[in-house]
């Protein structure tokens, strides 16, 4: 199997771009721009390709050599607040850059797309708690909306051309190699202010609650979409557990023996006061839970991140 995997060297592409080498799942080629992956996370045995998404001859150029039978696009512009403040440059990452993707791609053997969504974004507000995929998708933010639009965009690629396609919800995905940019990566800034012996900062009241789904668990649902005969659908990629920002904070502190009380700062815009996915279709659809606990992932991540400390200083 030819396999092109899109933000190969960044937190989720690399840790998948890992797993599928492991397992001998064919010939592997990563397409990253290094604007926030890092070419050391890139596995040896993967072909790397240094290019902008937004760049739709370069990107082309990549496909033509490549020619992917499966794209895992989990390349994106994740940062919520950034996609408020600017809905123009988020839509070129997310949304034309997509289409320069597989547009490309279809011309070139494409035959499956797993594409990283928004268990959170996508869905806006929530009326119910966990929620499953046919509650509405009313995003507030455009980075949510994008990924919709993109759901929507692989659905028009299915009927027209035959791709198929599935499109994975994640929650709020942490754990080693963990950015710290955007909301998602609030596990990653807690760690290396925790480090740093510096205060955190929570922005609102730390009521506000999240689905954290470990790394590992997401990657084994990302190679299971590859593998799948389910297509055409979304799935949740979570926990169906909540949890608060402050509760976060606490468990993390605890574990690092930090005694200093998070700080608290006015609530940025775009984010959702709850959010929390119901992972039972993904069992059904793939045979796929959740099954790292939270203060065992976390407790793995901050060692992860005091040893890298350990090992720059």
């Amino acid at each position: 199997m030819r396999i092109l995997v899109t933000g190969g060297a960044g937190f989720i592409g690399s840790h998948t771009v890992d797993a599928l080498i492991a397992s001998g799942a064919g010939e592997v080629s990563v397409l990253d721009d290094l604007s926030t992956g890092k070419r050391k996370q890139v596995n040896a045995k993967a072909t790397l390709h240094q290019t902008d998404l937004r760049d739709a001859a370069a990107v082309a150029s990549v496909v033509e050599q490549a020619r992917p039978e499966i794209i895992f696009h989990l390349a994106a512009q994740m940062d919520v607040r950034r996609s408020v403040a600017d809905p123009a440059f988020d839509a070129q990452v997310n949304l034309v850059g997509f289409l320069n993707l597989i547009e490309s791609a279809r011309r070139h053997g494409l035959k499956r797309v797993v594409f990283s969504s928004t268990g959170g974004a996508i869905y806006g507000e929530q009326d119910e708690f966990p929620c499953t995929e046919e509650h509405p998708r009313r995003p507030v933010s455009p980075y949510g909306v994008a990924k919709l639009a993109t759901e929507a965009y692989l659905f028009f690629y299915k009927v027209e051309y035959g791709i198929d396609y599935l499109a994975l919800r994640f929650g709020n995905v942490y754990g080693p190699r963990q950015d710290p940019h955007g909301e998602a990566g609030v596990v990653a800034i807690f760690c290396g202010r925790i480090l740093d012996g510096k205060p955190v900062t929570i922005y609102g009241d730390g009521t506000q609650t999240r689905d954290y789904v470990y790394v590992g668990d997401v990657v084994r649902a990302v190679v299971a979409a590859a593998k799948s005969s389910a297509s055409g659908i979304a799935l949740n990629i979570g926990t169906g557990i909540e949890t608060n920002v402050n509760d976060l904070y606490s468990t993390l502190a605890s574990i690092a023996d930090f005694p200093t009380r998070a700080k608290h700062a006015p609530a940025r815009p775009g984010e959702q006061n709850r959010s929390v996915i119901s992972p039972a279709r993904a069992e059904r659809e793939l045979g796929w839970r959740p099954e790292k606990k939270l203060a065992d992932g976390l407790e793995e991540t901050f060692k992860y991140f005091k040893q890298q400390r350990a090992r720059s200083s």
